[in-house]
């Protein structure tokens, strides 16, 4: 099962993170972005191929230290059709290294069009009776707030290809208590509710480390829910976003894992992606200081974790 690939690779390099990249225009050196202008012109077309490129250096120099890495859609998104290419090169230039991709979509409808989505970024669709990959990441993760609607069109080709999909569970920003802490009528909140779904929705795809195929979004920045998700919910593996820029540090997460070590893959993006700008490095070398970022990265979490334990 793929979610045992993803463990597989997290125990093989220590190392228990995602590097998330969400690119901007500003976080990219100047001497790719003038290389792409003078290519393609100051357009949708250069900022993609920019994009792709300082991608590439960043998949180069990270794919030794991470196991995973995770596009979020809307920044390639935002550049139009061009854009969505780089997400696809991205993915692909990802995969050949060697790395789990999960796209960060939130993805969130029912039937035939949540079908299509789950085609798009996971499964195969019908050209003339061929069956074609689009995207084909190796996760996707989604929003639940449709029910089972949304979400089993979403696990029958997770079934089919082998995939995985992370559900928003008690996401890391600040506002997540305004809906995901209400307590519904069971006297359970939103998000255990939703926990208890997941649970549910991967029982019968559970893997040899104990984890199902149907993982769950759960913000560092919200440790105490995060153990108490952690010790509710033992066969959901965790996406920890909220590391780094959001505020969240190796204590923050620690509860997120059991006590092998395994259970979680925590996100950083914005500190691994400028840790160029943050350093002062010289820009050439905006690869070698997003690796030492993602070193460092996870030596903090294991400091707090330990050794990960198959």
């Amino acid at each position: 099962m793929i979610m045992d690939r993803l463990i597989d690779a997290i125990v093989a390099k220590q190392n228990p993170t995602v590097a998330g990249l969400d690119p901007k225009l500003s976080y990219i050196p100047d001497f790719i972005k003038v290389a792409s202008f003078s290519k393609y012109g100051k357009n949708l077309e250069g900022a993609a191929d920019a994009i792709l490129q300082f991608n590439r250096g960043l998949i180069d120099a990270i794919s030794p230290i991470v196991p995973a890495v995770k596009p979020q859609c809307a920044y390639y998104e935002q550049y139009g059709w061009q854009g969505m290419r780089a997400l696809y090169e991205t993915i692909r230039y990802a995969q050949g290294k060697g790395l789990f991709v999960i796209t960060d979509g939130k993805r969130n409808d029912i039937g035939t069009t949540m079908e299509a989505y789950a085609k798009a970024h996971l499964g195969v669709v019908g050209v003339e009776g061929e069956l074609v990959p689009a995207f084909d990441s190796d996760a996707l993760t989604v929003n639940p707030y449709l029910g089972a609607d949304g979400i089993k069109p979403l696990l029958s080709v997770c079934e089919e290809r082998d995939r995985d999909v992370f559900v928003l569970i008690k996401t890391s920003n600040p506002s997540s208590g305004e809906l995901q802490d209400q307590k519904l009528e069971t006297g359970k909140t939103l998000y255990l509710t939703v926990g208890t779904l997941c649970e549910k929705w991967g029982a019968e795809t559970i893997g040899k480390y104990g984890y199902s195929r149907v993982g769950g979004v759960v913000g560092a920045t919200y440790p105490a829910q995060l153990s108490e998700l952690r010790k509710k919910l033992p066969h959901t593996f965790f996406l920890v976003p909220g590391y780094g820029a959001q505020g969240g540090g190796a204590k923050d997460v620690a509860p997120a894992f059991d006590e092998k070590g395994l259970g979680a893959i925590v996100n950083a993006s914005r500190s691994i992606m400028t840790a160029w700008q943050q350093t002062s490095a010289e820009e050439q070398y905006f690869a070698k200081a997003a690796a030492r970022e993602a070193m460092r990265m996870k030596e903090d979490i294991l400091s707090q974790i330990g050794e990960i334990k198959a």
